[in-house]
C-alpha cells in the first residue's frame, strides 16, 4: 500500500505537487489563519486528489476544528478526519491525534506531563501507522533557534522540542509507522526499532511549501 505523507501545508496546499498512492495522509497544520472557508477549499482540493483514501488531522494553526468542531468537520466530506480516534483500511490500522505541548497560545495544545499523556494512552495496542501533528522527542524533532548573529555564522544551533510523554508511549506500542509535522526544519524520515518515523511537513522554517510529499510503500 503506498502512503503519500503531507503536513504543514497552511493553506498552500494547491502549490503542493502530490504524487498518486493509495492513501493520502495529511497530519495538521492544514490551514494558514485557521477559517472555515479555509477548510471548505481544503476539502475541495482533497475531492480532486486521485488517491482511493484521504485521511486528515488538526493542527496547531487548525482553529476553526478546535472552537467551531461541528461546523468544521461537517465540511470534510472528502477525508476521514481523526481527532483521538481510528479508523482501518485494507488491514491497516490508523490512529490520529492533533495535539502538541503547550506553546504559546496555539489551537489543540496541552501541557507537558498528565494532560497531554491521558491523551497518549487511548492509542490503541494495535496500531499500525500513529498519526500525530508534533513528533516524540529526539526524533526529528529540532528547531532552529534564532540568534542574533545567525547571519554571520554557519553553524545554526537547535533544540529538541518534540513531546516527552508521547516518545515514553510509544514503547508499549507495535507501530509500523509514525508520521507527524510540526517542526518544518526536521521534514524527512528514519528508522528506529523497526518502525519508520515521517516527518512530513510541507513547508520550510521559512513557510514556503518547497518540502516534497514522503511517500512510503507499507
Amino acid at each position: 500500500m503506498r502512503l503519500v505523507c503531507i503536513s504543514d501545508t497552511h493553506s498552500m496546499h494547491r502549490q503542493v505537487p502530490v504524487p498518486d498512492g493509495d492513501i493520502l495522509i495529511h497530519a495538521g497544520d492544514c490551514l494558514g489563519v485557521g477559517t472555515l472557508e479555509e477548510l471548505e477549499d481544503l476539502d475541495n482540493w482533497f475531492s480532486e486528489q486521485p488517491h482511493r483514501h484521504k485521511i486528515l488531522i488538526a493542527g496547531n494553526h487548525d482553529w476553526c476544528l478546535q472552537d467551531e468542531p461541528e461546523e468544521a468537520e461537517a465540511l470534510v466530506r472528502n477525508a476521514i478526519y481523526l481527532r483521538d480516534s481510528g479508523t482501518e483500511i485494507e488491514g491497516l490500522k490508523f490512529w490520529g491525534s492533533p495535539w502538541t505541548p503547550v506553546f504559546f497560545d496555539w489551537a489543540f495544545n496541552l501541557a507537558r506531563g498528565e494532560a497531554i499523556a491521558e491523551r497518549w494512552a487511548q492509542i490503541p495496542a494495535d496500531t499500525d501507522v500513529l498519526i500525530t501533528h508534533g513528533p516524540p522527542a529526539g526524533i526529528l524533532d529540532e528547531v532552529i533557534m534564532a540568534t542574533q548573529s545567525q547571519q554571520m555564522i554557519s553553524a545554526k544551533p537547535s533544540e529538541s522540542v518534540g513531546c516527552e510523554d508521547l516518545a515514553r508511549e510509544l514503547e508499549r506500542l507495535k507501530l509500523k509507522m509514525h508520521i507527524f509535522g510540526h517542526i518544518h526544519e526536521s521534514h524527512g524520515q528514519e528508522t528506529r526499532n523497526d518502525c519508520l518515523f515521517v516527518n512530513a511537513s510541507t513547508c520550510t522554517a521559512n513557510y514556503k511549501p518547497l518540502n516534497p510529499p514522503i511517500v512510503v510503500d507499507l
